[in-house]
């Protein structure tokens, strides 16, 4: 039986959201052809492994065995005990280190296949301001935006609130690299926007200040890789009472959405060929999400997320027990098609007694 290693918490603004979206997958997954070994990243740094069966379980100061990777296998701290082979994981940490390339590049590094994207198109839409450059080499219309980082605000704040006021209100401010709605603001004044800063810069270095649209609908769809295929899902739209839609009705009182949307056939059309294109620009594997505006006829990328909530298992199956058949497939479609390992040139220059040439490395005494 092969182990999947589920990977859920870490030093992030929605690790507790992460403990929810890790918990549903170790559930889902227990009793299926696959031994599920939670793995839960304090946010205090480190691994426990543990045997966890709700999310109440960390309401309180979390219990389990301190481990470490080590080439595919997560040791238990002292090596008393013999460690834990990982044939495949999945990473459910969202936000933080765990979603901007720093979790895939550990399991690359020590030879454990993912089955949740890697590190490139991790890193970059982790960060907001680097994914409007690569929307740009797509040709994929994003909302007109600026950067701002919090030495820049603090250096000159009357500046970045006139740039502001060129630009046009109302905006959005949002810090770089959070999700899950935290920290978003929408100023439609100058000391609106000097409170918008406040809130971003307590929470991330930098920050990005966007168009806003009244009237815009939040669109989602979400693309995956099976058997060999990209797949699209249906596109949903969530539904909000407010200027923006908030964390609070993501995930505790929310008004709900609708999957399939009720959107003109153009418009649906456009959402998932933009998705579709960002997946396979990009090369991914595992499960994204990309979030559209919707303004009039007009479809904007919002973001996407390399751990969607849940894993968007719900924009590809109607039941749990469809749900557990989606996670299943994803580990068996990551265990089909392992990264290749390519040939690694030795070319034998640390045995030289003289290193010299154009980059004018050059043995002189002891040097080097």
């Amino acid at each position: 039986m092969p182990n999947v290693a589920v990977f859920f918490g870490g030093r992030s603004s929605e690790a507790e959201i992460s403990v929810i979206t890790g918990m549903y997958a170790v559930n889902l997954l227990r009793g299926t052809r696959y031994r599920v070994l939670p793995v839960y990243l304090p946010p205090d740094g480190g691994m426990l492994l543990g045997k966890w069966k709700q999310v109440s379980d960390f309401a309180h100061p979390v219990r389990g065995t301190p481990v470490t990777l080590c080439r595919g296998c997560l040791v238990r701290e002292g090596g008393r005990r013999p460690s834990e082979r990982i044939d495949v994981a999945l990473n459910c940490c969202h936000g933080g280190m765990g979603e901007d390339g720093t979790l895939a590049a550990l399991l690359a590094w020590n030879a454990v296949v993912s089955a949740s994207p890697g590190v490139a198109e991790s890193a970059v839409f982790m960060d907001k301001r680097l994914t409007k450059l690569a929307l740009r080499g797509l040709d994929i219309p994003a909302a007109p935006a600026f950067g701002v980082t919090e030495e820049e605000y603090a250096a000159s704040p009357d500046a970045v609130c006139a740039q502001t006021a060129a630009f046009g209100y109302p905006v959005v401010v949002k810090p770089a690299r959070l999700g899950s709605s935290i920290g978003l603001s929408v100023a439609h004044g100058e000391e609106e926007l000097r409170q918008a800063f406040s809130l971003a810069f307590r929470l991330d270095d930098g920050a990005l200040v966007e168009r806003y649209f009244p009237g815009k609908r939040d669109i989602n769809c979400a693309a995956c890789r099976l058997q060999g295929e990209v797949r699209v899902s249906a596109c949903e739209e969530v539904f909000s009472g407010g200027e923006l839609l908030s964390y609070a009705e993501k995930y505790e009182r929310g008004r709900g959405s609708a999957c399939p949307a009720d959107l003109p056939e153009a418009a649906a059309a456009h959402i998932c060929s933009c998705t579709r294109r960002l997946y396979e620009a990009f090369g991914m594997r595992g499960v994204v999400r990309a979030d559209y505006l919707l303004v009039g006829e007009g479809v904007y990328f919002n973001e996407l997320n390399t751990v969607p909530g849940s894993l968007a298992g719900y924009l590809f199956a109607d039941t749990l027990s469809g749900v557990r058949d989606f996670f299943v497939a994803l580990l068996d479609e990551a265990l089909r098609t392992p990264p290749v390992q390519k040939e690694v040139i030795r070319t034998g220059i640390l045995r030289e007694k003289v290193f010299s040439g154009a980059k004018g490395c050059k043995r002189r005494g002891n040097f080097v």
